[in-house]
């Protein structure tokens, strides 16, 4: 009876009991899915609605200048957007002309180029800071894809000693319906810069209707100012040849930048030297003057143009010194007034360009997106990813009929715009109407300009990415993987390949963060003193662990790719690998059986009886060395996301470790855990509703603790015999 009464709880006792009791939560039940075919006919119904207000929310979405403009403030924004919008006006005529000899075009197409997209983008772009037009990366990529498809269609590269159409081809169709048309070698550069930045614009537009703005976020930071970097050491190379004057064709393939010094150096003897006399005067010119722009930016209301005055300058030498005629120095050359015609592109070599384009198209996309988010959030407003997408795939289709080539935002003309006044885009309209004065008036000024000047120009405007190899000791002590992700991007874009270095850096970038869930071990968790909190025990001291009872934490999903790492970490860190465990029974009854004689048949059963027990003896010394280990107990608070190789991965653990004895349970699952597991079917039995006991989930570690407990006590048999 005294047993009885010790055993059986009082009032009191009850009442603690209900304390103690695992916490209970009901799931909301779920909505009933939908069929795709209704899913499908609602947003259709939606899409194809119509009224008044839908039509005018519509149009204002797409022409964000139709919000913002009747609520302009004339008095307070006109004048910095005028000085704005001149200035970076004043700016974009050297260097459309210049970034037109990086993308194989003749000068006015860069003009053409800034022109249109200042404008467009003014209709149609959320940003009120970003500068759209004419990027060096672009240019760049645009070149390569030029320079191949003209050596492709078999015309000499220039230079090479015979007239630049001296191999002309009749082209089917320019894209307007003509067949039979001469085309030389500047109009075929042209029609595939066109194509291909039409193109280009069309994957944008797709992107921006099916809505996937999100692909800007698989670009990092890291990746991207990588990418910059290793292609502004292409451009860097691409443009040594004008410096010197010599008549070099662009290497292609793999490894144009190794190839393009190669033939640097083989051709050096051929220097021209009024070329090289004038690249050295502008780069002691330009590089100073620059770097005092940089250094009292803050004290001067605008940088000053020492661009335009050199060209200015040197257009002037070069005419009245006859550098042309008398030294051999490439010039610009005619430089039209007006507008040509508008042709379509031509389709044949589309195709061709398809990859290209897409390549091209992301990489523009993600520079003014990103552009467009920092300036938005350093001024306090909001930009719309998807509707960028439309505006810079527009500024690309649209002038694309005009001969221009691809464009996005670039950074130094954004933060000229931002430094000068800029509030909207007005500033864009303002230096389009100074582009607008070039192209009809200025333009024919520029013939003699010499290549070289345009190379300088770009050369020291590469000076901002250049310094990034000076960071690189600061970006490897901040983040490793960062720097790491830097370099093979930087790496790869610069001596592999322009277009597979981006590729690279986004497969870098995916190996680094499954890398980081191969990397993560188990944790052992103990208490803490003064209440019911678990932590790792070697990162905390202080903490204390219950006898037979051992708590563990796992911090990455468990998915197909670590579900094997997480089994190992997991028995390793336990102390207790349950298949060795069962291996090593095994091999130990084999062992006793082969000892049994062959007459002993009737005596087999008796024997393995005993040998079972001997294997339980050999188990309960690996207990002894765990601390008598009844249960383990997994805490799931940082496991993400499980797949289906992660629930068997779980159903094996607990499987492997009941037959040798041992409870395990899970803890602090978040609400997809948990249906993966229903649906995976981990549970062993979903009957009854016993707060989770049955199916060993529990919402907390200490109920998960003290659960297993009351389940390997000694008397825990009490309830049953009161």
């Amino acid at each position: 009876m005294a047993g009885d009464s010790g055993c059986c709880p009082t009032e009191e006792d009850g009442a603690e009991s209900d304390q103690q009791q695992p916490l209970v939560l009901q799931r909301v039940e779920k909505q009933a899915g939908r069929s795709c075919q209704t899913v499908a006919r609602h947003r259709l119904k939606k899409l194809c609605s119509c009224s008044s207000e839908k039509l005018k929310s519509k149009a204002l979405d797409f022409f964000p200048i139709l919000r913002w403009m009747p609520r302009y403030k004339l008095r307070d924004w006109l004048l910095g957007d005028a000085m704005s919008g001149l200035i970076v006006g004043i700016l974009l005529v050297p260097q459309s002309i210049a970034y037109s000899l990086l993308a194989s075009q003749d000068p006015i197409y860069g003009l053409y180029t800034s022109f249109f997209s200042s404008i467009i983008y003014a209709l149609l772009g959320t940003s009120r800071h970003i500068s759209v037009g004419i990027f060096g990366v672009l240019c760049l990529l645009v070149g390569q894809v030029v320079d191949r498809e003209l050596a492709l269609a078999g015309y000499l590269p220039e230079g090479s000693g015979i007239g630049s159409n001296g191999s002309v081809l009749l082209l089917a169709g320019q894209g307007n319906g003509s067949v039979g048309l001469e085309c030389d070698r500047s109009c075929y550069a042209i029609t595939v810069g066109a194509t291909l930045t039409f193109t280009a614009g069309i994957y944008q537009v797709l992107m921006g209707i099916f809505q996937v703005g999100f692909v800007s976020v698989f670009l990092s930071d890291s990746l991207l100012s990588g990418f910059a970097t290793g292609a502004s050491l292409t451009i860097l190379t691409s443009q040594v040849k004008y410096l010197l004057g010599l008549k070099i064709p662009r290497p292609q393939g793999w490894f144009t930048l190794c190839k393009t010094w190669f033939s640097i150096f083989t051709c050096l003897g051929n220097t021209n030297f009024c070329d090289l006399v004038t690249s050295l005067v502008c780069l002691l010119l330009l590089i100073p003057t620059k770097e005092l722009n940089d250094r009292f930016k803050a004290k001067l209301k605008a940088p000053i143009p020492f661009e335009l005055f050199v060209v200015i300058i040197a257009t002037l030498a070069s005419h009245f010194g006859h550098f042309n005629t008398e030294y051999g120095s490439s010039v610009a050359g005619d430089i039209p007034t007006g507008f040509l015609p508008p042709q379509l592109p031509l389709w044949s070599l589309i195709p061709n360009v398809a990859v290209d384009a897409f390549s091209i198209a992301i990489v523009g996309f993600a520079i003014t997106v990103s552009l467009s988010e920092m300036f938005a959030k350093k001024h306090g407003y909001t930009v719309d990813a998807n509707q960028e997408m439309f505006a810079i795939g527009f500024c690309n289709i649209l002038p694309s009929f005009f001969r221009c080539f691809t464009t996005s935002a670039a950074l130094t003309k954004t933060l000229v715009k931002e430094s000068t006044g800029c509030q909207t885009q007005v500033s864009g309209l303002v230096s389009a109407l100074v582009l607008l004065l070039v192209l009809l008036v200025i333009a024919p000024l520029f013939y003699s300009l010499q290549k070289c000047v345009l190379a300088v120009i770009i050369v020291v405007n590469l000076r901002g990415a250049l310094r990034k190899f000076t960071d690189i000791p600061r970006m490897w002590r901040s983040n490793r993987v960062d720097a790491s992700i830097w370099l093979v991007t930087m790496a790869t874009s610069s001596l592999v390949n322009t277009e597979l270095g981006l590729l690279v850096g986004v497969l870098v970038s995916a190996f680094c963060v499954l890398g980081r869930t191969q990397q993560v071990q188990v944790l052992e968790l103990g208490q803490a003193s003064s209440r019911e909190h678990y932590e790792d025990l070697s990162s905390y001291r202080g903490l204390h662990t219950h006898p037979g009872v051992a708590v563990f934490r796992y911090e990455a999903p468990i998915y197909y790719a670590n579900q094997s790492l997480f089994k190992k970490s997991l028995y390793n860190r336990v102390g207790l690998d349950p298949v060795k465990e069962k291996a090593r029974r095994l091999k130990f009854i084999k062992q006793q059986k082969k000892k049994k004689s062959k007459q002993e048949e009737a005596a087999n059963v008796k024997s393995e009886k005993q040998d079972e027990a001997e294997g339980t003896v050999t188990l309960m010394l690996d207990e002894e060395s765990r601390k008598n280990l009844r249960s383990i107990v997994i805490d799931c608070s940082a496991i993400l996301f499980l797949d289906t190789a992660g629930v068997n991965a779980l159903k094996e653990v607990r499987k492997d470790y009941e037959e040798l004895g041992v409870r395990v349970v899970l803890a602090q699952c978040n609400t997809s855990v948990l249906d993966t597991l229903e649906t995976g079917g981990y549970y062993p039995d979903t009957g009854g509703d016993d707060g989770g006991q049955k199916k060993r989930i529990f919402f907390t570690i200490a109920d998960a603790v003290r659960s297993v407990q009351s389940l390997s006590a000694p008397n825990g048999d009490c309830d049953t015999r009161c």
